[in-house]
């Protein structure tokens, strides 16, 4: 049975992705992400939830950071590989979306993770890079890696993106 007197809780806040999606659909995939750093967008749910911070936005390659917690833990004692996949899968994505003009979206077409290290508490703050290798008018294809505070590669993506245009 479970010590209750064990049990933790954590509440976030975020804003309304539908309110905001005008705000969004209305910049450059770059811009957006610019305005998401400089905080005059905001960050979205999932990216509030899983405690991403974005530091680098530029054409084609973005850089985020994660400070796992004990919420992100699996019953094994270390960080559930969802967080680590999140973190690429969002990494990628927003890479993806800074070369992408007013208007256009995106979405994962397949996502291919490599673990190669765990991660704990102990590991401390992690960072992940995404960049495009390949840009397409249909499909965009993407890389990433998440390093630990010590700068040990952790994990490793690839993913391949569809492009989805307004017109």
């Amino acid at each position: 049975m479970t010590d209750v007197t064990a049990r933790r809780s954590k509440t976030f806040e975020w804003v309304d992705p539908l309110a905001t999606a005008d705000q969004v659909m209305g910049m450059s995939g770059l811009e957006y992400m610019h305005a998401v750093r400089d905080g005059t967008a905001p960050w979205p749910p999932m990216g509030v939830l899983m405690s991403l911070e974005m530091v680098e936005a530029e054409h084609g390659r973005v850089v985020m950071t994660c400070a796992p917690g004990e919420e992100h833990y699996n019953p094994l004692g270390i960080v559930h590989g969802g967080l680590l996949c999140t973190l690429l899968d969002t990494v990628i994505g927003c890479a993806t979306h800074t070369t992408l003009e007013q208007g256009t979206g995106y979405t994962s077409i397949e996502l291919k993770v490599s673990y190669l290290r765990p991660v704990t508490l102990d590991t401390g703050s992690l960072t992940a890079t995404g960049t495009v290798v390949k840009e397409g008018r249909r499909v965009v294809f993407a890389e990433g890696g998440v390093v630990d505070a010590e700068g040990n590669l952790v994990a490793t993506a690839s993913s391949s993106l569809l492009v989805l245009s307004s017109r």
